[in-house]
């Protein structure tokens, strides 16, 4: 079975300013949500599933959906504030989704299989996901063992405000041992400083390996998160700013000797946009990849 992409776009890209997931980058006005389905469909994924919100499902839709599907099979998982929430109420101040895990977990009825999961935002190069469709098919038949791409820290911070990362610890088989979620994480003069899962400032060396999100999963990931997002709830729910993140979840899991991370490493360049200022960083890394042959000059013409 060739494995899913799983593109998370609910997000509404508050500190950008708009909805960037909807915003080019590239010389045809493509998006990077386009650059990585271009090199997922090179891959060997054979199939893209979009999460997004239902306030705009018809934009997103019509502005894109129908160049994907003219070139894999697309489909769409919603999240909303009462999805697999069960009986638990949702506060009537609560505005924002409750995060990348639950992201991961609506889509648990469009997806089979082994599948990737990224950010529309991000970029993460070619490599990226040959070596991520490499593992899943290869392990296809092992529900308890993921993967993630990791990247050097100091490759991934923005020089335009204060980032989250999860921030990994591998061992000598470049099998992940824990991670942990960091806040605030900024350069400050020729170092890089961040807030701590206790709150704590820390200075960073920037060769840590974080995760950007893209992790490769089995469907035994939905039955875990569910889990895993009802205690969320029950402890958090009523914070109007909670998140459950995919790397506190992974993290509890690891800890609990369920599951088996692989760390792949591809060299690969990642860019993204976080603020408004990033988008040109961002277009000027598509107008180097282009000239240097990774892309043609209009992607999907």
């Amino acid at each position: 079975m060739r494995p899913t992409l799983l593109v998370l776009a609910a997000g509404m890209g508050s500190r950008y300013g708009g909805l960037k997931q909807t915003d080019p980058v590239g010389p045809g006005s493509e998006l990077i949500i386009d650059y990585s389905i271009y090199d997922a469909i090179e891959a060997g994924f054979g199939k893209v599933v979009f999460v997004i919100r239902s306030s705009f499902e018809q934009t997103f839709k019509e502005k894109y959906g129908g160049v994907y599907e003219k070139h894999t099979q697309v489909s769409y998982a919603y999240q909303e504030l009462n999805g697999c929430v069960g009986s638990f109420i949702v506060p009537q101040q609560r505005q924002k989704p409750w995060g990348t895990g639950h992201a991961v977990l609506v889509a648990r009825d469009v997806i089979e299989g082994p599948f990737a999961v990224i950010n529309a935002d991000d970029y993460y190069g070619p490599r990226a996901f040959k070596f991520m469709a490499k593992y899943l098919v290869e392990t296809a038949s092992s529900e308890s063992q993921y993967c993630m791409t990791g990247f050097p820290l100091r490759n991934t911070v923005s020089d335009h405000g204060s980032v989250c990362r999860g921030i990994c610890r591998v061992d000598e088989q470049m099998l992940l041992r824990n991670v942990s979620e960091y806040t605030g994480i900024e350069r400050k003069g020729d170092g890089i400083t961040s807030i701590d899962e206790h709150g704590k400032q820390q200075d960073l060396t920037g060769d840590e390996i974080v995760s950007m999100n893209m992790w490769g999963f089995k469907p035994s990931i939905f039955d875990f998160l569910q889990s895993q997002f009802d205690s969320f709830l029950k402890a958090y729910g009523n914070e109007p700013k909670s998140e459950f993140f995919i790397p506190a979840a992974v993290d509890s899991l690891l800890q609990d000797g369920l599951v088996k991370v692989k760390v792949l490493e591809t060299g690969e360049n990642w860019f993204g946009v976080t603020y408004r200022q990033d988008k040109i960083e961002a277009q000027q890394s598509i107008k180097k990849l282009i000239q240097n042959g990774i892309y043609p000059e209009r992607l999907w013409s």
